[in-house]
């Protein structure tokens, strides 16, 4: 099966050696997103909430280059430096997923890169 890099600049860049996404197949694979500003490269300042929505604005910013989007996803993994920021996050995660949403797991990590409060990484289809 052949694989393609996604990449935008509407997301942040990598900054290791991984690609922002990955189309296999039907199948787009997003590398975790933390709310990183794209065009400043630094986390953006505010609580859990303002967090998840650049989270979520920079996965569909990786979905939408390589085709696809958040109505697309299946499965979305959810990392929380501290899980007592759960329904705070849940509440701006339902906004964006207001449909069926896709399978989720969330875990608490122990740190997150950037001291970042939430990462995201997510599995869609292709239409």
């Amino acid at each position: 099966m052949e694989k393609t890099d996604v990449s935008t600049d509407q997301a942040p860049a990598a900054i290791g050696p991984y690609s922002q996404g990955i189309v296999a197949g039907h199948f787009v694979f997003c590398a975790g997103q933390a709310g990183v500003d794209p065009a400043t490269r630094k986390l953006v300042e505010g609580d859990v909430q303002v967090q998840t929505r650049r989270v979520l604005d920079n996965l569909k910013a990786v979905l939408e280059a390589a085709g696809t989007d958040l109505d697309h996803v299946v499965k979305t993994t959810v990392f929380l430096a501290d899980m007592a920021d759960f329904q705070a996050m849940n509440a701006v995660y339902a906004e964006y997923f207001p449909g069926t949403p896709p399978a989720r797991s969330t875990v608490a990590a122990k740190a997150l890169p950037l001291a970042a409060l939430v990462e995201i990484e997510c599995i869609a289809v292709k239409p």
